[in-house]
Parts: C-alpha cells; sequence; structure tokens
C-alpha cells in the first residue's frame, strides 16, 4: 500500500474542540471525523485498526465456543417495556419520533440486545439439552448520552461485542459460572492480544440487572470512571462497588442536650455547617428514596455520600430513585432539606459512620430548622445500618489496607444476569426432570472503540500516538527520503513489497515531501516499526531500522531488513501479551 494511493488526512494543529489526549490524536492522525455530536467517522486508517480489534474478538470468542449472528439496532418497544427498562434506561434509550400508533412510537434503537436475544432463546431453545449456548455479535449501539465527550469514548452511537449465555443452572457443568469463567478468561486474552494495560474489578450491573459483574479498566487520566485499589493490590473495584472498612469511634461526644436552631433558607450541608460554624463530618444527611412503592430513608455522614447501589442491596429493594418533594413533605412534614432521623416514621438504614457518630448536627423536620446535639439511642433508634456510601479518599477496603482511586476507562464488562430477563420475557426451556425453568443468563460487553481510545490514552507521547502493534493501523512505513533518486525509490518499492508478501503489514511513503514532515507525520500516526531508506544510508551499505515506542535504532544491509522487520513484529506481539494485565 503506497500513502499516495490511499486516504490519509493528517493535521498539524490540535483541534480546539478535543481536550483529551486520544480525541486529539485521533483527529489529527485522520483516523475519525466528527460527523454531528457523538458520532464519527471512521476514516481508513481508523477503520483499519478498529478492524483489527474487531478480527481480535472474533477469534477469541469463537475460540470460547460462542457463536456469531447479527441482530438488528431497532426493536419494538414491547419487549423493552416487558422487561421494565423502558423506565430503568430513561433517556439513554433513544426511540424513533412518530405520532399515535405508528410503527416509529413502536420502535427504540438498541443500546444493548438482551430483550433480542431473550426473544429468540425464547423461540427456538426447548430443552436443557440445547444449552449451554452463547450467542454474540459486533453490532452498532445507539444510547442517549446527555453530553457526549472525550472523542469515541463517550459517544451516541458505537460499536459494541455483546454476547449472551443461557443455561439451566447457576453452577456445575455447563452453568452459568463456568460460562462466566469462559468469557472472563477470553477476555482477558483479548485485551492482552489488544496490547492494553488493564484492571480487573468488582462492578456494579446497573441498569443490565444481574447479582454479580466484573469490569476490565484501563488506568487512564483521561478516563471518566474511578477504580478503588488496596495499597497492597489485594481488593478492586468500581467506585460504585467499592467496599469499605468500618470506621472506629473516634469522635467522642458529651451526649449534649437537643437544640433546636433556627436556620431560614439554610437547606444544604454547606450552608448549615458555614452558618453553625461546625465540619461537614459532624452532621447527617438524610435523603428519602422511593423503593418498591415505599419511602426508604438513608443517613450517611455528611461529607459523605449514598452509593445508590449499595442501599438497595442493603435494603433487598429494586432500584432506588429520589424521592418527590411530595413524598419528601408527606414523610418529613417539611420543605426539602430539612429532614432527619429525630421523630422519623419511615424505614430508615444509617451508613456504619453514622453509628459511630456523636452530638450530630440534623435536619429537624421542620421547615427552616435544624437540631445539635443528635446521639443515637437516645434521640433515634438505628434499627439498620450498613455500608451504604461511597468510598472516599483516605478510607481503607474490607483487609484494612489503604484505598488509592485511580481514574480509568471501561472497556469490558461481563454480568452474571440469573433470571431477570427470562423471567420479564417469559423464556423457558424443559430440564432434566420434564419441569419448565427459565434461562439462567450471562452476558458480556466489550466496547471496540474504546479499545482504539484506550490504547491511545495509554501510549502516546507529545509526537503522536504509540500503537500496539497488534492493533496498528499498519505496523511498518517506509520512508523513502529522496524520491527523485532510482536507487531510493527501487530499494524501498522492493523492501515494501517483500514485506507484503511475508504478511507483514507495510505502508510505502512514497511522497515526494521533506524527510522531516514524512517523519512527523509517522510518528503522529504511530505506526510501530519505520524503515527509512535514503542516499545518505544507501551510500554507507545501510537502511535504518526504528521502533517507535523507544527510539531504539538498528543499522542493517538491505537484505536482512525484512526478516529483522519479522522477527521484531513478532517479538514485539508475544511481549504485549505477557505484560499488559495490571495486579
Amino acid at each position: 500500500m503506497k500513502w499516495t494511493g490511499f486516504f490519509i488526512p493528517t493535521a498539524k494543529e490540535t483541534p480546539t474542540e478535543a481536550t483529551v489526549p486520544s480525541h486529539q490524536l485521533m483527529i489529527r492522525a485522520g483516523l475519525i471525523r466528527q460527523v454531528v455530536a457523538g458520532a464519527y467517522t471512521y476514516l481508513p486508517l481508523g477503520y483499519l485498526a478498529l478492524r483489527k480489534i474487531e478480527n481480535i474478538v472474533r477469534e477469541e470468542m469463537n475460540a470460547a465456543g460462542a457463536i456469531e449472528l447479527h441482530m438488528p439496532a431497532m426493536h419494538p418497544i414491547e419487549w423493552w417495556q416487558q422487561t421494565g427498562r423502558v423506565e430503568a434506561m430513561g433517556e439513554t434509550l433513544l426511540r424513533l419520533a412518530g405520532t399515535g400508533d405508528d410503527w416509529r412510537s413502536r420502535t427504540v434503537l438498541g443500546p444493548t440486545h438482551e430483550e433480542p436475544i431473550t426473544e429468540i432463546a425464547r423461540a427456538y431453545i426447548n430443552s436443557y439439552k440445547q444449552l449451554p449456548i452463547n450467542l454474540y455479535q459486533i453490532q452498532t449501539k445507539f444510547r442517549g448520552e446527555a453530553r457526549p465527550k472525550s472523542g469515541v469514548l463517550r459517544t451516541r452511537e458505537f460499536l459494541m461485542k455483546d454476547a449472551y449465555s443461557f443455561h439451566m443452572a447457576k453452577d456445575g457443568p455447563g452453568g452459568l459460572d463456568e460460562g462466566y469463567q469462559k468469557m472472563y478468561d477470553a477476555y482477558c486474552a483479548i485485551f492482552s492480544r489488544c496490547g492494553l494495560p488493564y484492571m480487573i474489578v468488582e462492578a456494579e450491573s446497573g441498569p443490565i440487572g444481574g447479582d454479580a459483574s466484573h469490569e476490565f479498566m484501563v488506568p487512564t487520566d483521561a478516563g471518566e470512571d474511578w477504580l478503588v485499589q488496596s495499597e497492597d493490590g489485594s481488593y478492586a473495584a468500581n467506585l460504585e462497588r467499592a467496599e469499605v472498612a468500618p470506621l472506629d469511634d473516634k469522635q467522642g461526644g458529651t451526649n449534649a442536650p437537643l437544640a433546636e436552631v433556627h436556620t431560614p433558607g439554610l437547606s444544604t450541608i454547606d450552608e448549615v455547617s458555614g452558618f453553625l460554624k461546625c465540619q461537614p463530618c459532624q452532621m447527617i444527611k438524610t435523603i428519602i428514596y422511593e423503593a418498591d412503592g415505599r419511602p426508604l430513608v438513608a443517613l450517611v455522614r455528611g461529607d459523605h455520600e449514598v452509593n445508590e447501589a449499595k442501599l438497595a442491596r442493603a435494603a433487598a429493594v429494586g432500584p432506588v430513585k429520589a424521592a418527590q418533594p411530595e413524598l419528601i413533605r408527606e414523610v418529613t412534614g417539611a420543605e426539602v432539606g430539612f429532614a432527619g432521623p429525630v421523630g422519623l416514621n419511615a424505614r430508615v438504614i444509617a451508613d456504619q459512620a453514622v453509628t459511630v457518630m456523636h452530638d450530630a448536627v440534623t435536619g429537624a423536620n421542620k421547615t427552616d430548622y435544624h437540631i445539635t446535639g443528635v446521639n443515637a439511642p437516645r434521640d433515634y433508634q438505628i434499627k439498620e445500618s450498613a455500608d451504604i456510601r461511597m468510598a472516599v479518599e483516605g478510607d481503607r477496603a474490607p483487609n484494612g489496607s489503604p484505598l488509592v482511586f485511580k481514574k480509568c476507562i471501561e472497556v469490558g464488562h461481563v454480568f452474571k444476569l440469573g433470571t431477570k430477563y427470562s423471567r420479564a420475557m417469559e423464556a423457558t426451556c424443559l430440564d432434566r426432570d420434564g419441569k419448565v425453568k427459565p434461562f439462567i443468563m450471562g452476558c458480556y460487553g466489550i466496547g471496540l472503540n474504546r479499545i482504539m481510545a484506550a490504547a491511545i490514552e495509554a501510549f502516546h507521547d507529545d509526537k503522536g500516538i504509540c500503537w500496539p502493534i497488534s492493533i496498528a493501523p499498519q505496523q511498518v512505513v517506509i520512508c523513502a527520503l529522496d524520491m527523485r533518486d532510482q536507487s531510493v525509490t527501487s530499494l524501498a518499492q522492493k523492501l515494501h513489497d517483500e514485506m507484503e508478501a511475508a504478511g507483514i503489514e507495510v505502508l510505502l511513503d512514497d511522497r515526494d515531501a521533506r524527510p522531516g514532515f514524512k517523519f512527523m507525520d509517522a510518528d503522529l500516526i504511530g505506526f510501530p516499526l519505520r524503515v527509512t531508506v535514503g542516499k545518505r544510508g544507501l551510500s554507507e551499505g545501510v537502511v535504518e531500522l526504528r521502533k517507535r515506542g523507544t527510539g531504539e535504532v538498528q543499522k542493517l544491509p538491505p537484505d536482512q531488513v525484512v526478516a529483522a522487520v519479522s522477527q521484531l513484529a513478532q517479538e514485539m506481539l508475544k511481549q504485549e501479551r505477557t505484560h499488559t494485565r495490571i495486579r
């Protein structure tokens, strides 16, 4: 492949709208172009890299026994209504604009495909003898991101590999646990082959549902997610899942008497703590939720935030949602911002940190009033307590090791769904005893576009991208420096042809341009290997071979270049596979 016969629109200037390195470099290197907010065209070089990622994913999924199919992006909304996810997904679920009972008003664009795949299983699988089975696709997804940003890291249209396994049992041969482990291992192989420095953490299932899940994360400052890891490396989870060790009772206290304080118009933690000259950690924050049609009250320290997933698990209820002002007034007898646990007649779950507080400040359940000197059990009863808050700096892991927080990019997620979707859609089959049972399901997703961006975030410098060789658009670029010199052009073409014949992915930069210009483009795009053919080198009987990542240079006789490139490429591939998972 020759540069002049291809399409590579590189740019010198950094686009003003791009704020993270992957976005900047993907545009400058001519990999992508934005069409509208949240949707990108993959230009030829970008598409080459994306397809290489896709091929790695497909090979590992096939090796793990998954079977590929292709489902449509448009789904009947009735399926999503059956599983209750029209409300759960909210604005993320994109719907076609139709009127009345028009077909468009009954159609959604799939952000994921649990409903269609469950319908397929419901239609075709009727016996345990057909199980287990794992079906996957590589398909475009659509999600109503309110604020798409960071290039292809957060978009409204993206390419995803999603797989779904069906089982008759959770454990044992052919069970969900076994299928889940196969996908877990396949994901490790995929991200290793892609050269990504990834971590695996415990995760929340979110709107997908299920009772267990793990995320595959790439640590980088450009990430929008957070992972939490113990210093000793024994524990890792995403921020939504992270558990914390109980806090000690170090505050002390005098069991001060209750005192009602007039706080007109002061309803936030910052406002009240400033007015009363106390610290937020001395306040009890009382949050009213609605769960399963009933009020649920969460108590956390004023400097902490409620973790709604933890709260729902502790309360053994469905998804929790913030209560509307009407419900808050009904529960507390006050306007929003003045709730407190004293005298509250509702189910209350206190975070563990609240159980060791003394002489606290909280709302008085009376508009424009707070109370000080609040102590349990004298002033209110703590009947239920649990870890229901988000982890913060200074917390420790359950084993006592200090927690470390890292920004990261999520590139993959595996879920144990259980029977969430099969029960909702009445997808069943006969077990060994002839009894009708709902399928037990697993779900496994990978963001292919995110792998590209994560690789660039992990491997770049001030000159451009430093691709892992496994997913680089081309493994080698040959820079012919003197295009008017016959010896240079003929050797460059000869090396190009021999590399192609040897199965090496190679691009010949045959542009009539200055050496510095060619080198800058080669570094910007990030070809892992660069072969330089020039008059000066040929006068010495050598050709230059350079590694992009390290800058290491070899000067070789022309007849040794192809073999050296092939050997070096194989070594780089092997190294990427064995040194990518972060413990």
